[in-house]
């Protein structure tokens, strides 16, 4: 036996992070445990484990679920950097354990995703991490790895800017979602998720809505049954907020949702608030993707959507109205700010030429 020589390891519960449990065959290689110092560690019965290909657990007993997380994305990563983690070596009786250095920053272009992510964003209609048999790991398309053991590979053409929960990169959650419900079946499931992460307030039915359809997930009966609900439910949502943003910030009490129509004219549209008295109407922004439509099409659609809406503006306010454009999420982040749009609006209006005279109707 030299000094290269690989001993068992010594204790490690002075290691908190458990990015120092879990190792690649490289990180032990920088260490200098050799192949066969490595199969002895792993031996049945042994002070190591292998948990995926190439990834080890320094510990005999069963893997915590951040253990699991950072085995997946090992696997899935590539090393990038360097910093000290200790793994003993042998040394002179007496003398401490020098640190030494491994890839500490390993987890380029892989992040979590699925059910795994939610979890992780703490949505109680996921399972707990421990109960996952596959954890989800999102990495590019050209990345030449297999889903084995309990990493799943989701494979993407265009990777997000993950997340940092805990350190651990994860897939924002509408992109999370996507992958979820992709490999779901039962409808009841789908709605849950789908309807906690706008009641949550984690994202906007559009944003989810979206990421749906770009993954080709709207032709699935149960996710359009979901999808329906969720936009449902977001629009309900926004319309509250709106009720709050009134009575708390003492607006005047507006006439909700009603349809503007000329006398013996046009029908003018809906919107979602309307003040007569000072011609100024809210309208809600809650448009999302259409169901089913190739993702390649979608941005025509915004586009048309959007021009209709611009006209529909602007035809109003040729006759005097002033229209306030509020979107969920402004509502959601910002309400003092926009009531305070909605007050500058309402007091300016002392300032303009009369409106023409609009018949308001229930819509």
């Amino acid at each position: 036996m030299n000094h290269n020589t690989p001993l068992s390891p010594r204790p490690l519960q002075h290691l908190d992070d458990c990015r120092q449990r879990v190792l690649s065959a490289a990180q032990l290689r920088a260490h200098g445990v050799n192949s066969a110092a490595l199969n002895e560690q792993c031996r049945p019965g042994g002070p190591w484990q292998q948990l995926l290909p190439g990834v080890y657990l320094l510990h005999p007993g069963p893997p915590t679920a951040d253990e699991r997380l950072h085995a997946v994305l090992l696997y899935a990563g590539r090393p990038q950097t360097r910093t000290a983690v200790a793994v003993p070596t042998q040394t002179t009786p007496g003398e401490p354990h020098p640190p030494q250095t491994t890839p500490q920053a390993p987890y380029a272009n892989a992040m979590i995703t699925g059910l795994a992510a939610l979890a992780l964003h703490r949505f109680v209609s996921a399972p707990p991490l421990l109960s996952l048999d596959r954890v989800d790991v999102m990495v590019p398309r050209t990345r030449r790895l297999r889903s084995t053991g309990f990493a799943r590979l989701v494979r993407s053409h265009g990777m997000p800017t993950p997340q940092r929960i805990s350190g651990v990169p994860v897939a924002p959650v509408p992109r999370a979602l996507a992958d979820a419900v992709a490999q779901l079946s039962e409808a009841g499931a789908v709605r849950r998720l789908l309807t906690e992460a706008v009641r949550g307030g984690h994202c906007e039915p559009a944003a989810v809505v979206r990421e749906l359809n770009q993954a080709r997930l709207l032709t699935r009966p149960h996710i359009v049954d979901a999808v329906d609900s969720l936009l449902a439910e977001g629009r309900t949502i926004a319309e509250d907020r709106m009720y709050e943003m009134v009575r708390e910030y003492g607006l005047p009490d507006p006439l909700w949702n009603v349809d503007l129509r000329l006398p013996g004219g046009p029908h003018l549209g809906g919107v979602d608030a309307y003040w007569p008295d000072q011609a100024v109407a809210v309208e809600l922004d809650v448009r999302a993707p259409r169901h089913g439509l190739r993702p390649e099409l979608q941005e025509e659609s915004d586009g048309l959507e959007w021009s209709e809406y611009a006209r529909k503006r602007e035809h109003l306010e040729r006759l005097g109205i002033t229209v306030v454009h509020i979107t969920p999420r402004k509502l959601r982040e910002s309400l003092e700010q926009q009531a305070t749009v909605v007050r500058t609006a309402l007091m300016a209006s002392a300032d303009r030429e009369p409106a023409a005279y609009v018949m308001v109707l229930p819509h």
